[in-house]
C-alpha cells in the first residue's frame, strides 16, 4: 500500500497482537464478582501514564463519578480521548490529571489555549467520527480502517492518520490508526456482579471500547441478578468477559442526565459549562471533587435529595429505557 500522505503527529502505539496476548493472559474470563467501590476501582486499574477513553460525556450518561474520582485520587500523566464530549476534558486537564489529549470534540475556552501554551497538555487533532473508528479498529482486532473524510484538512497534518493508495481503486483514502486503550470508563443502565451489562438509548462507543481496552470499569445505575441478564440476552451490549470492575453508580451521571432513570440538573450544567467557559475550574473542584472522600457523600451532601428527587421527577422519558 503506497503511502502519499502523513499526519506529523504522535499517537498511541498500534499493536494489535500485543492487545490480544494481553486480553488472554490477562483478562478474567471466569463468572467471578467484579464489585467494587469507586475508589477501589480507580485505584486498581487507572494508572499513572495510561491512555483512558470514556462513552458520551459530562451531561449525557456519562461516567462523571469515576472521573471525579480519577481526579480526587490525582492520577497523573493521562492520555485522554476526547471525542463528542464538553466539560470532562477539561476538568481533567485543569485538574492535573492529563498531559495528553486526542481531539474529536471537546468543549472550548482559555483553559485549552493556556495548557498549550504553558506546555502542560499536547493536543492532536481528529474529529469525532475518526476517533469513533479508532476504537472501532482497535475492539476489531485491526491495524487501521480507512475513511473517506479527514483528508485536506488542517487537522489531518496534526493527527497520526495517513493518506494512501487504496489498492482496489488506486483512488486516495485515509487510513485511521488502531486504538487499544489502557483502560475505559463506561457509565451503563444495567449490570450484573460479573460484568453483562446493559445500555438504553443513546450510545456512541460503548462497546467498542469495552472491546478495544485493556482494562475496562462499568459504573451502573442499577445492579440487577445474572438471572434477569439472562432473561433477555440480546439486551446485553457488554458482555461480562470484557469488564474487569463493576461500580454501584446511582446518579453517576450527575450533573448529566441518563435518559429514563433522571434528567440533567440545568443549575449543576451551567455551574460546569461557567468554569469551563471562565478557565478557572478551582472553586468548582474544591466543591464537587476534593470537598468529599466519595460519590455517595457527593450525594449527600453537595447535590442533596430533594435536588435527585427534582431531577427524577422532571425526566418524562420511559418507553425503552427501563424494564
Amino acid at each position: 500500500m503506497r503511502i502519499l500522505q502523513e499526519g506529523r503527529s504522535e499517537y498511541l502505539k498500534v499493536d494489535p497482537d500485543g492487545y490480544r496476548a494481553f486480553v488472554r493472559d490477562h483478562k478474567p474470563h471466569q463468572m467471578v464478582s467484579k464489585l467494587m467501590t469507586h475508589k477501589e476501582a480507580v485505584e486498581k486499574l487507572v494508572r499513572d501514564g495510561d491512555y483512558l477513553a470514556y462513552d458520551c460525556n459530562y451531561f449525557m450518561r456519562g461516567p462523571a463519578s469515576l472521573l471525579r474520582e480519577i481526579i480526587r485520587q490525582k492520577k497523573r500523566r493521562i492520555w485522554l480521548c476526547g471525542k463528542f464530549t464538553y466539560v470532562a476534558c477539561a476538568l481533567m486537564v485543569e485538574s492535573g490529571c492529563v498531559d495528553r489529549l486526542d481531539i474529536g470534540f471537546i468543549g472550548f475556552g482559555p483553559w485549552i489555549s493556556r495548557a498549550v501554551r504553558e506546555k502542560k497538555c499536547t493536543i492532536y487533532e481528529y474529529s469525532n467520527a475518526i476517533m469513533t473508528l479508532r476504537l472501532k479498529a482497535g475492539a476489531m482486532g485491526l491495524p487501521f480502517l480507512p475513511a473517506r473524510s479527514f483528508g485536506g484538512t488542517d487537522g489531518f497534518n496534526h493527527s497520526g492518520c495517513k493518506l494512501v493508495e487504496d489498492p482496489y481503486t488506486k483512488q486516495p483514502i485515509i487510513v485511521v490508526p488502531a486504538l487499544n486503550p489502557d483502560v475505559s470508563i463506561v457509565h451503563v443502565n444495567q449490570a450484573d456482579e460479573y460484568g453483562n451489562a446493559r445500555v438504553f438509548g443513546t450510545g456512541i462507543t460503548h462497546q467498542e471500547c469495552a472491546l478495544a481496552s485493556k482494562r475496562v470499569i462499568l459504573q451502573a445505575e442499577e445492579i440487577v441478578s445474572t438471572d434477569e441478564i439472562r432473561r433477555d440476552p440480546g439486551r446485553t451490549s457488554i458482555p461480562h468477559f470484557t469488564v474487569d470492575a463493576v461500580v454501584h453508580a446511582p446518579y453517576g451521571a450527575y450533573p448529566g442526565t441518563v435518559p429514563g432513570y433522571y434528567a440533567s440538573d440545568p443549575a449543576g450544567v451551567v455551574e460546569a459549562m461557567g468554569a469551563m467557559f471562565a478557565g478557572d475550574f478551582r472553586a468548582y473542584l474544591d466543591k464537587h471533587v476534593y470537598s468529599v472522600s466519595s460519590h455517595d457523600e457527593y450525594l449527600e451532601k453537595v447535590v442533596g435529595a430533594s435536588k435527585l428527587a427534582e431531577i427524577c421527577r422532571r425526566e418524562t422519558i420511559r418507553e425503552g429505557y427501563r424494564i
